[in-house]
């Protein structure tokens, strides 16, 4: 009850006792480590409240900033806004250790914060990887029950076939369906800082190409997460129509999300970053699977998303339109851009997570267990 900021100091003051209470009930530690920072008010303060009585080091990673995230909505000038960036630079300064996901991030941490950070990049976790195709068969059959464009094309569907797959009767051996549709896919906590309209508007412009005669599959596009714009953009998407293309916008459990991505043709990302100094981990995970991405432009994309090496970036509904249309001409041929993307991303597997832990944030703590 009551006005906006009224109701947010309140919720900061809830949290605060809380967290704090959490983080004195536990045993000693010699580091607290907050993860994925924003959210970084109340929590912040709170670890450091909690690091002087433990006598604990604080280490803050750095994946964004809150202040640039409250700035999409309240925009760059609110008192709100303001007190948040204050916030972030006095308590980032108390912090004994620094993490950040970006050499781009580290730099402005320095400049603008003068907080020296190490930069530790994103890494997938393991099970992250391709998904062999009998797995791949399991998901798209346990999806097709709930999921329309899941289910087989075929007037006469047997039992045992997807939109994508069907097991062979004689030898047991799962198939790739023919004239099966490329499976794009794509995630988000639909929030402001992804606009799934320019994925829309691109995929109606899909649809045109096909209507014109370009020999193009078929799509079922995937769009999974939740998040409080998903009602809206689910509105935009009843009012399309879309003769070639299929769009649904499940809630996957959290093992299916990985064999999703190591089953499906191609990744795209959204995410734009507020601060444009952090990276999409979606992306991150998507490479893990050696999935090809298109990936909207913005300031440090790069230092993930190699332009006609690992994916595309786009910066416009019409310039991802016409990579889709590049990318899935020889589909599903194994020749093409899409392919060689997928070649290149298994050519050069990068280091998992613990693997990137280990080699730079234990040196840092002098901890060489």
């Amino acid at each position: 009850v009551g006005p906006k900021l009224f109701q947010y100091v309140l919720k900061v003051l809830v949290q605060s006792v809380q967290l704090l209470y959490a983080l004195l009930r536990i045993e000693q530690p010699s580091y607290i480590l907050l993860q994925q920072n924003p959210p970084g008010l109340p929590s912040i303060a709170v670890a450091w409240l909690a690091g002087l009585w433990w006598g604990s080091k604080l280490i803050v990673d750095w994946h964004n900033y809150g202040y640039t995230i409250l700035s999409l909505s309240h925009g760059g000038s609110h008192p709100l806004v303001l007190m948040a960036k204050w916030y972030e630079k006095l308590f980032g300064r108390l912090s004994d250790y620094n993490l950040c996901v970006t050499d781009a991030m580290k730099r402005d941490l320095w400049v603008n914060f003068k907080i020296k950070a190490v930069r530790l990049y994103d890494k997938p976790a393991s099970y992250f990887k391709e998904t062999p195709l009998d797995l791949q068969h399991k998901l798209f059959m346990k999806l097709a029950k709930d999921h329309e464009p899941f289910k087989p094309r075929a007037a006469n569907p047997s039992a045992d076939r997807s939109a994508f797959t069907e097991r062979d009767g004689q030898s047991g051996n799962v198939l790739k369906a023919r004239g099966r549709p490329a499976l794009l896919v794509s995630s988000t906590s639909w929030t402001e800082d992804e606009d799934f309209s320019v994925l829309l508007r691109a995929l109606e412009a899909y649809e045109r190409f096909i209507k014109e005669g370009a020999k193009l599959p078929a799509l079922v596009c995937v769009i999974t997460g939740r998040g409080p714009l998903k009602d809206y953009y689910n509105g935009l998407i009843q009012k399309l129509h879309l003769k070639h293309i299929q769009i649904c916008t499940p809630w996957l459990e959290a093992e299916d999300y990985p064999l999703l991505l190591g089953s499906a043709d191609l990744g795209v990302c959204l995410h734009k970053s507020s601060s444009g100094l952090d990276l999409p981990m979606k992306v991150v995970d998507m490479f893990g699977c050696c999935l090809p991405v298109c990936a909207i432009h913005f300031e440090c994309l790069h230092e993930l998303v190699k332009h006609n090496e690992n994916g595309l970036i786009f910066r416009d509904s019409t310039e991802l339109a016409n990579q889709l249309k590049m990318l899935f001409l020889d589909f599903p041929s194994l020749e093409g851009k899409l392919q060689s993307f997928r070649e290149n991303l298994r050519a050069s597997p990068e280091l998992r997570w613990d693997q990137s832990w280990d080699q730079t944030v234990l040196p840092l703590l002098g901890n060489k267990d």
